[in-house]
C-alpha cells in the first residue's frame, strides 16, 4: 500500500503556521537534487574547514578581519551559484527578523531604544555589513529592554509586518542552484574566515537569543503560542561549536513562524466584550 509522501504531510500539517506559498518555496527548496546530494558532504566539509580556520586564528598574535571581501563574496556567490528561490527565502529572513525586532521596540513601552531598519529586497542589499549588523540588532535591543524601564503600553502597533517585494535576481544566469541548506554550508566557510573571532562568536550565539525574543513577543502580546518556538538552548552559554548552517535554517524557521503568528494577531477581529449581567 502506497502511503503519503513526507511532503504532502509538511504541506497539510495544520501546526505548520506559515503561509502556504511560503511553505510550498520551502518544500520546493528541499526538494532539490542539491539537498540530497551535496549537502551531506559540504555539511561535513564546512564544519571540518570552519573548525580548521578557528584553530589557525587562535594561534595567531593578531586580530583578521575582511569584512568587505565577506559581502562581495557573499553576493557574487549567491548571484551565481545558489538558486533564486534560496536566495529569495534568505532575503525574506533578513526582513522578518527586522520586523519582529521593530515590532518589540515599538511596542516594549521603553523609550529611546533605536528601531531596526535593515530591510534589504535584493541581493545586492546583503552586502555592505548587513550580515554583521543583523545580527548586532538582536544584541542592541535586547540590551535596551534590560537597561530600560518599561512605561505605559497602548494597544499593540503591527504596522511594520509588511513585507516589501524581492528581488533574488532570477535573470541572472547561474552556473549552479543550491539549495538554501547547502549554500549556507559554504557560506560559513568565508564568514568564519573574514570575521575576528568575537564577531563570529557573537553571530553564532545571537541564534541562541531566539529563547529571549520568543518570551519577549510572548509577554508584549500575551500569547503563549510564541513559547512553543524557543528553540530550548541556554542563553548563558556561549558556545561556538554549533552546527551553524543547521542552526541558522531553523532559527529562519522560528522566526518565520513569529512574523506568520503577528500577522494572524494583527488581522483577528478584536474580543466582543461580554454582556453585563443583569441584578435580579
Amino acid at each position: 500500500m502506497k502511503g503519503p509522501t513526507v511532503w504532502t504531510a509538511i504541506m497539510a500539517d495544520p501546526t505548520v503556521p506559515i503561509d502556504r506559498d511560503v511553505l510550498a518555496m520551502v518544500v520546493a527548496d528541499q526538494r532539490q537534487w542539491t539537498r540530497r546530494w551535496l549537502y551531506p558532504p559540504a555539511r561535513i566539509g564546512s564544519r571540518v574547514a570552519v573548525w580548521l580556520i578557528r584553530v589557525v586564528k587562535a594561534l595567531l598574535p593578531w586580530t583578521f578581519s575582511a569584512h568587505t571581501t565577506m559581502d562581495r563574496l557573499c553576493v557574487w556567490f549567491l548571484r551565481r551559484f545558489v538558486s533564486p528561490r534560496a536566495g529569495e527565502l534568505l532575503i525574506r529572513h533578513f526582513l522578518i527578523e527586522t520586523n519582529l525586532l521593530a515590532f518589540i521596540v515599538r511596542n516594549c513601552g521603553v523609550a529611546g531604544v533605536t528601531e531596526p531598519r535593515l530591510r534589504p529586497t535584493t541581493l545586492a542589499g546583503l552586502g555592505d555589513r548587513a550580515v554583521i549588523e543583523h545580527d548586532v540588532n538582536v544584541y542592541d535591543v535586547l540590551i535596551a529592554l534590560g537597561a530600560g524601564r518599561p512605561g505605559p503600553r497602548g494597544p499593540l502597533d503591527f504596522s511594520m509586518l509588511e513585507l516589501a517585494p524581492i528581488d533574488a535576481s532570477p535573470g541572472v544566469r547561474r552556473w549552479l542552484r543550491l539549495d538554501i541548506q547547502t549554500a549556507l554550508c559554504l557560506m560559513n566557510i568565508p564568514f568564519a574566515l573574514c570575521l575576528t573571532r568575537e564577531e563570529y562568536r557573537r553571530a553564532v550565539h545571537s541564534m541562541r537569543l531566539d529563547e529571549s525574543l520568543m518570551t519577549v513577543l510572548a509577554d508584549l502580546t500575551g500569547d503563549d503560542t510564541f513559547l512553543r518556538w524557543r528553540p530550548g538552548g541556554v542563553v548563558v552559554r556561549v558556545d561556538s561549536g554549533l552546527d551553524v548552517p543547521r542552526a541558522v535554517y531553523e532559527h529562519a524557521v522560528i522566526h518565520e513562524y513569529a512574523h506568520a503568528r503577528l500577522v494572524t494577531l494583527a488581522t483577528a477581529p478584536a474580543p466582543v466584550p461580554l454582556p453585563l449581567a443583569v441584578a435580579r
